[in-house]
């Protein structure tokens, strides 16, 4: 098969043993796209939408893929893939509404072109990272087969989305896991500008599926019946025996990336070649000559379509502009999720805060049948801490899953499981590799309830922290980079009591959540802790001493530290909260007593620029400013990576330096 840079072949249509009535459906499946797009274009230039990102050229792609599919299997589409959209018979209108940001589309006007996805046409949408969404389709692909559902799930990318490490990285999980995903490259030639003889080295991108032990297909994507046809066969045998296929189709972009860049770097004999190709004049000419379409009929197939178009886009124009509210667009960040509060039971037993987590974990699992766990050697090995010794006796190997060492899959997998009706925990091995994972739980986790209504229901558990020796890559506490984000949640227990409840929470809860663990504590520190399930409120900070002449505000190992300081020195009056719940915050809580002491200190682990205590602090400023005898004091960590050795480590932690700087605010 042709390189898509290079002249491309002449069709051979096949109809096998397709019927007319079929055949011609292939036809209106490209058509309608194609007269959707020339209007959008010419909206475009009007002012009437904002962007376009065309799939001209390309149709034979998205509508031969999405015909080969069932209605209630996934699909999960990109820019130029608007022939999935109208395929899966989705109202015109909201699709124009869409692109005009107004309510009848499907973001609230929060997100534009193809940037959504709908449960009720089996659609998620992609986002700008596009890496990500291949490893949501192996999630999506996996609850399917977890829940013995014989379904497949289809996954877009371009040529120039292959060399992204989150393609590598779903590819792997997906032949490892046997898991039933196709992945759809369309090799369209330029990743914008860039042709694909400076994108990779490879003869052809469907060789990459060799790496992984995986299928493999090249198909020539401006050939409707070969599209349908193969991928109907592929998708009916993946459907029998789940695994994934990789395909390759070649087929080329013929106006710019979006309509802005323009396509001066394509030679025209290329450009004018690929024309030659175009999948629907082609296909229009063999119909014809099959005496399956005549001209008269094609021109009424257009008349028709058109006037559709026309009275949706009337309609769309039609409906207002949209409007909202503050409290419209905060209520829409989460998901909404109402606790209702479990009760601890009277009987307890003395549990180290490892020991709490495991129990609690495990009564989650047992009280939830779609709850997978995954993360690396959390299956026979238990987890590199041991908290999921012994599950994958109980649970078996499906529902407690080792996974290669690719975090950001995992994360996207996770939203997968998600976005299927199923919920995932996963095991950050470490809480500093969330940086492998960073972009999905930021960009897709995080901004999916508020873009398009689907909630993350992933709780990742992230062990962390210093005091253990461990250095600057297993030592961190980052928790702020999270709660800078809005749409996440962000736990931080200190106790095993609170761990225990906390975490049941965080798995009831449909948001995504980062529950942080500490790793200093997890067997330094023991409490007796009820032995039933149980549930604690996020929000709802704990406060653990009482006094009358400073708030000391901390959490995580801090609050262990401010302990001891109190307990060494009883003469200090002080109300001690830990905040246990990071976002959301208990300010409540925090007013109250700083409202009555009038001195604030806050302790944290993090380095201090950036952290909690800053924006603690602001708001402490601007809410409780006259209630102040003192300026709030943020003690944090030295400005520098955490250190390896023993005295380094301990002059960067802020424990040595926390009486001192408490003394300085009680003397002020």
């Amino acid at each position: 098969m042709a390189n898509p840079t290079e002249t491309a072949p002449i069709f051979k249509y096949s109809k096998d043993n397709l019927s007319n009535e079929e055949l011609l459906k292939l036809y209106l499946a490209m058509l309608k796209p194609r007269l959707i797009e020339e209007k959008m274009l010419i909206l475009l230039r009007q002012g009437k939408i904002s962007k376009w990102f065309s799939g001209i050229g390309q149709e034979a792609i998205s509508a031969g893929v999405t015909l080969a599919l069932q209605k209630e299997e996934y699909i999960l589409p990109m820019h130029r893939n608007l022939g999935v959209f109208v395929n899966r018979d989705i109202p015109l209108y909201r699709l124009f509404t869409q692109w005009q940001g107004k309510a009848s589309g499907f973001t609230k006007g929060r997100d534009r072109s193809f940037h959504f996805g709908t449960q009720e046409f089996n659609i998620v949408g992609m986002i700008s990272h596009l890496g990500p969404q291949l490893g949501v389709a192996d999630g999506i692909a996996l609850a399917h087969k977890l829940k013995n559902e014989k379904n497949i799930t289809a996954v877009f990318t371009g040529e120039g989305g292959t060399s992204e490490g989150d393609f590598h990285e779903a590819l792997n999980v997906a032949s490892v896991w046997d898991l039933p995903v196709l992945f759809c490259i369309e090799n369209n030639g330029y990743g914008l500008s860039t042709p694909t003889t400076e994108q990779y080295r490879c003869e052809n991108l469907a060789d990459r599926g060799l790496g992984y032990g995986m299928e493999s297909h090249i198909i020539d994507g401006n050939n409707i019946l070969e599209v349908y046809q193969k991928v109907s066969a592929l998708a009916e045998s993946m459907r029998e025996n789940p695994r994934p296929v990789l395909v390759e189709f070649l087929t080329f972009r013929r106006r710019g990336h979006e309509e802005a860049s323009g396509t001066k770097y394509v030679p025209e004999d290329l450009m004018e070649a690929w024309e030659l190709k175009d999948p629907i004049s082609n296909y229009k000419d063999f119909l014809i000559a099959e005496g399956i379409l005549t001209e008269e009929q094609d021109e009424h197939k257009h008349v028709l379509i058109k006037a559709e178009i026309e009275a949706h886009l009337q309609k769309a124009f039609e409906e207002d502009v949209i409007s909202s509210s503050e409290d419209d667009e905060l209520n829409d960040v989460y998901k909404p999720f109402t606790l209702e509060v479990t009760k601890p039971n009277e009987t307890t037993e003395e549990l180290r805060l490892i020991d709490a987590i495991s129990q609690g974990l495990r009564q989650s699992m047992e009280r939830y049948d779609d709850l997978v766990i995954m993360g690396q050697d959390v299956a026979d090995y238990g987890g590199v801490f041991k908290i999921t010794e012994g599950f994958i006796e109980q649970f078996g190997k499906d529902r407690v899953r080792n996974t290669p060492i690719c975090e950001s899959a995992i994360v996207s997998a996770s939203m997968g499981l998600s976005i299927n009706g199923m919920k995932a925990v996963m095991e950050m091995q470490f809480g500093d590799f969330a940086t492998s994972g960073f972009n999905p739980i930021v960009n897709y986790l995080a901004k999916s309830h508020y873009r398009w209504n689907q909630h993350a229901d992933v709780v990742i558990r992230m062990p962390c922290g210093g005091g253990v020796g461990a250095g600057p890559f297993h030592s961190q506490t980052n928790e702020a980079w999270f709660t800078k984000t809005p749409g996440l949640k962000v736990v931080y227990p200190a106790f095993p009591y609170d761990a225990k409840g906390l975490l049941a929470t965080a798995i009831e809860d449909p948001n995504p959540i980062l529950f942080f663990e500490h790793k200093a504590l997890y067997r330094s520190i023991r409490q007796e802790v009820p032995t039933d399930y149980f549930t604690i409120p996020f929000g709802k900070a704990s406060l653990l001493k009482e006094g009358e002449d400073i708030t000391i505000i901390t959490y995580g190992a801090g609050v262990h530290w401010a302990l001891e300081v109190l307990e060494e020195h009883s003469n200090i009056s002080a109300d001690l909260i830990d905040l246990r719940s990071l976002q959301p915050l208990d300010y409540d809580t925090v007013y109250a007593s700083v409202k009555k002491t009038s001195r604030v200190i806050i302790l944290q682990e993090d380095s201090k620029f950036g952290g909690i205590a800053s924006d603690l602090s602001a708001c402490i400023m601007e809410d409780c400013f006259k209630y102040l005898d003192a300026p709030v004091k943020r003690v944090a960590s030295l400005e520098t990576p955490i250190p390896f050795a023993k005295n380094l480590e301990n002059n960067y932690l802020p424990k040595n330096r926390f009486f001192n700087e408490l003394l300085e605010v009680l003397a002020y």
